[in-house]
């Protein structure tokens, strides 16, 4: 028998009828002739509903409490959804991330995954029973409860496939597969049959909101085949494996874009050796993510450095900087806001050259003006005004004739 693990979010689990639904769908698996361990988030708003009760009692509540509070939101799920399997006739079991032997970093609210004992899984299994395990959530070598952060019911149930060496493991969302792009900006969006890992990666670390970064890089770090699909609509999903077939030979396969980006030049550095790991250890050190960097000289001794960040950013980065102002020796700090980032994937670039020219073609003649460029071998990212974000995302999408590609159902 193989094993199956479907990953249900909070939208899929959201109400009682849907938790219903969700059962059918486990029942189906079942009677296929598979083992299933099933991943649920907690219902709808559930858990930013424990965030504001305990924001009405703290400013400031500990990590450790907030985790003991958060791991509850799950608990509610799985047992609502064993009961409503055992109510088909089905054996099911319940179990916290810790009851199923998910052990994790003691680093409450973004811990990460150590080790997974799947011994009380596989009884269960063994024994004929649907395991429904909490996700998000797992404890610590010395039995603290711990939380994964975002993203981290994807997460779970990845590394559950991985650890289960399960056939292949299912994400349910509210969404039909893997696009193009965001089909709720762009009408013309396609779904994609299938996409590789280093493409979800890039996608995912770029604005796609459909997995967590730490969850594709752990099906490919494990190999674990990963189908995303809706909960809701029946419809064949999007396939994420090693090797894929290039959908109608096409060079970008997607395009991702995110908003609410900030960039930041730090002008008059010091032209010596190590400024530039100065400013980056001290921005690191206080946890300040930085994304397209391009350092200019300015002068035989004196340098610039530009480099974009997220909005949310930008008070504690030039803060940050201006505090040290003296110790890193600059002149001057200065922000450009209301901009977006715009990027065109596809492993296809490794072997086709001008694919970047042609990108920057594109916009060029719809004269949307770029302020800073990054590249990996297979993505090319534009810094644009945030205003033409829609319209550039969308003169992409047509040029590289992802338009065209067949529509899935």
């Amino acid at each position: 028998m193989s094993i199956i693990v479907q990953k249900y979010g909070g939208t899929s689990v959201g109400s009682v009828e849907r938790i219903e639904h969700v059962a059918g769908r486990v029942a189906k698996t079942v009677e296929q002739g598979n083992q299933v361990v099933v991943v649920v988030s907690a219902m709808g708003k559930t858990t930013d509903q424990l965030v504001t009760l305990a924001s009405e009692i703290s400013d400031k509540p500990s990590k450790r409490e907030m985790d003991m509070l958060l791991t509850t939101g799950e608990q509610v799920t799985i047992s609502l959804l064993a009961m409503a399997l055992q109510q088909r006739g089905l054996g099911a079991i319940s179990m916290t991330g810790w009851q199923a032997g998910i052990v994790t970093e003691e680093n409450h609210g973004s811990a990460r995954i150590i080790d997974i004992q799947t011994e009380k899984m596989e009884t269960q299994l063994s024994l004929g029973n649907v395991v429904i395990v909490a996700g998000f959530q797992g404890s610590s070598e010395h039995g603290e409860i711990t939380t994964l952060g975002r993203g981290g019911s994807d997460t779970t149930a990845v590394a559950l496939a991985a650890a289960l060496k399960a056939e292949r493991c299912d994400i349910y969302t509210d969404v039909t597969g893997v696009y193009t792009t965001d089909p709720r900006y762009i009408d013309e969006a396609r779904k994609l049959h299938s996409i590789s890992y280093d493409e979800m990666l890039e996608m995912a670390n770029l604005g796609a909101g459909v997995l967590h970064p730490r969850a594709v890089e752990f099906a490919k770090n494990y190999q674990v085949k990963l189908m995303v699909a809706s909960s809701i609509v029946e419809e064949v999903g999007t396939l994420i494996e090693e090797e894929v077939s290039m959908e109608q030979n096409l060079v970008v396969r997607g395009i991702a874009f995110e908003n609410d980006v900030t960039k930041i030049t730090v002008s008059g550095l010091p032209n010596e050796i190590g400024t530039l790991s100065d400013v980056f250890t001290l921005l690191s050190n206080h946890g300040i993510n930085v994304d397209i960097i391009i350092q200019n000289q300015i002068a035989e001794q004196k340098s610039s450095v530009s480099f974009s960040t997220s909005r949310s950013s930008l008070e504690e980065t030039l803060s940050v900087l201006k505090k040290h102002q003296e110790e890193l020796q600059f002149e001057e700090v200065v922000h450009e806001g209301d901009l977006a980032k715009v990027s065109i994937i596809g492993s296809g670039m490794i072997s086709n050259p001008g694919v970047a020219a042609q990108m920057f073609k594109i916009l060029a003649e719809h004269e949307i003006l770029i302020k800073m460029v990054s590249t990996s071998e297979i993505k090319v990212s534009a810094l644009v005004e945030e205003g033409v974000m829609v319209p550039a995302v969308e003169a992409l999408h047509r040029a590289f004739q992802l338009d065209e590609l067949e529509v899935m159902i």
